[in-house]
């Protein structure tokens, strides 16, 4: 194959929070490189997924569901997701099958419809949980919002990526939409985000799962100190990780602590394991829980938090 027929370049997914672009990334990118939670709003930062073909080098781009903001964080999210869809080379809306379009997907196919220069398309996410009348409905409710909002589809697709149904052709249409270019990541890296930001959003991930629903936008999580031990022989590495976990308010620390310690030695656990599996090394991780009072509403507290 000679070089001018290589393509290489962004695709973006967009949607409410929790439509299923994160497993949709991971599915495609065909390893873990965004977390994913029932809680919506999970994603806060633009991770790029790297996809690696004969043919092509797809760069997926996942940024934080758009809403209507309450807070500044609100606010900077949605900054960061507009500022994406003017620079990536597809867009795509994903739509959960599961669930009707509503006001809020209205919302991000008028603001979407503002963006002149990306191509346009429509995913209808989680079909495995719809039957195929179902389907039919919601695909024809895409198309009518469409024709409604004035936005024209280059296609729209139906796909599982819990089943994995339609994933490979969705990465095929993508790259159609490409242009000619060089690679722009080495082989194998399937992320370009740094290892100490995807050891904190798996540390987020494992903090989100069973707690109530007011503190999923609560949390954040910085690794102060991250390394190899030096001491250890070099076929047993150990990678150290101190991070701390912030919260807004003493009730929050409690839930996130737990009985005498329960549950933070849960979220400790279940991070861990992940962390070893991304990054192929035995980890020792040490968690602390701290306050940094209503740090979504202080722009002082956002820029120490990284946002």
């Amino acid at each position: 194959m000679t070089d001018e027929t290589y393509k290489s370049g962004f695709a973006c997914f967009v949607g409410r929070p929790n439509a299923g672009k994160s497993t949709l990334t991971n599915a495609l990118v065909g390893s873990k490189v965004v977390i994913t939670s029932s809680k919506p709003q999970t994603t806060r930062t633009v991770v790029r997924g790297i996809v690696h073909r004969d043919d092509a080098q797809l760069v997926l781009v996942d940024t934080p569901g758009l809403h209507k903001p309450r807070t500044l964080l609100g606010e900077r999210l949605n900054d960061l997701v507009k500022t994406t869809w003017a620079e990536v080379d597809v867009v795509a809306v994903c739509f959960p099958a599961n669930e009707k379009p509503g006001p809020g997907d209205r919302f991000i196919v008028n603001e979407l419809a503002k963006v002149r220069k990306s191509v346009k398309f429509a995913i209808a996410t989680k079909t495995d949980l719809v039957t195929s009348e179902q389907l039919g409905e919601h695909l024809l409710a895409i198309a009518e919002l469409g024709r409604e909002t004035g936005t024209e589809w280059a296609q729209i697709v139906p796909v599982s990526a819990h089943s994995g149904d339609q994933v490979q052709l969705l990465a095929d249409l993508f790259v159609d939409q490409l242009p000619e270019g060089p690679q722009l990541y080495p082989d194998g890296e399937l992320s370009d985000a740094p290892e100490e930001a995807i050891v904190a959003e798996l540390i987020r991930e494992a903090s989100l799962e069973g707690v109530r629903d007011e503190l999923p936008h609560s949390i954040a999580v910085v690794v102060e100190e991250m390394g190899l031990k030096e001491d250890r022989p070099a076929d047993k590495p150990l990678l150290y990780i101190y991070a701390n976990l912030f919260v807004e308010r003493d009730s929050q620390k409690g839930i996130i602590i737990g009985h005498k310690g329960a549950r933070l030695k849960e979220v400790g656990m279940a991070a861990r394991k992940q962390i070893e599996a991304i990054l192929g090394t035995p980890v020792y991780l040490d968690l602390r829980v701290k306050i940094a009072k209503d740090w979504q509403r202080d722009p002082r507290q956002l820029r120490k938090l990284g946002f």
